[in-house]
């Protein structure tokens, strides 16, 4: 199951309690962490600081989720905080080679998130520059929202252009993933989940991970 990777949102987990919140999961392969700023998206959630604590307590990297504007001036400052993968919107990002190059060259992943209108086409030629793709299954800004069926021929067509591209480039889904529409999205190609409600609504956060990742892997081969 080694090309399936769960990285469970804490946007769904408890703010008073996220270092415990993030030990009752300690398989996640990473923990996606939803920055907003209530002006990309409109909601306002938790910035640098709070992922530098994390990143200080818990064993999992950290998957930093930027819905904001302006993430050229400040997406690389969550590398510098902590987080082992940023993703920054295109839609918000003046120069994204360049912040692609910038998030590397300190150390961590980069990765390039689109909205569900927003088509892949486009960006075909700035596929080399990334470590992932992120095709959002809802709209961002808020937890818990319903799997967006429309989103699935476009995580088909990324994939077909990942694997135009070669490499090792992670396709990741976020918005509505659950035991219900996880083996659709691992079908059309991805292989890495960002799941919120269904982990930390589960009465075993860390046994729902697990079955994820294998309901993914079953569909993956």
């Amino acid at each position: 199951m080694a090309d399936v990777r769960i990285t469970p949102s804490l946007l769904n987990a408890d703010f008073a309690r996220i270092a415990e919140e993030a030990a009752r999961i300690p398989s996640a392969d990473f923990l996606h962490m939803d920055v907003m700023d209530n002006h990309f998206v409109p909601n306002l959630t938790l910035g640098a600081p709070v992922i530098e604590s994390l990143a200080r307590s818990a064993a999992q990297p950290i998957d930093a989720h930027l819905m904001i504007e302006d993430p050229d001036r400040w997406g690389p400052a969550f590398v510098e905080a902590g987080a082992s993968s940023v993703t920054f919107h295109v839609e918000a990002a003046h120069a994204p080679v360049r912040l692609a190059r910038e998030l590397r060259a300190k150390g961590a992943r980069a990765s390039m998130a689109l909205k569900p209108a927003t088509p892949i086409e486009p960006y075909a030629d700035l596929l080399p520059e990334l470590d992932m793709v992120l095709v959002m299954t809802v709209e961002p800004g808020f937890g818990g929202q319903k799997f967006l069926d429309l989103c699935l021929p476009k995580i088909r067509r990324t994939r077909e252009l990942l694997d135009k591209v070669g490499g090792d480039i992670w396709l990741q889904v976020d918005g509505g993933v659950s035991v219900e529409t996880i083996e659709r999205c691992a079908e059309a190609g991805a292989d890495t989940f960002v799941a919120g409600s269904a982990v930390f609504g589960a009465d075993d956060p860390g046994a729902m991970v697990e079955t994820l990742r294998a309901q993914a892997a079953a569909c993956r081969h």
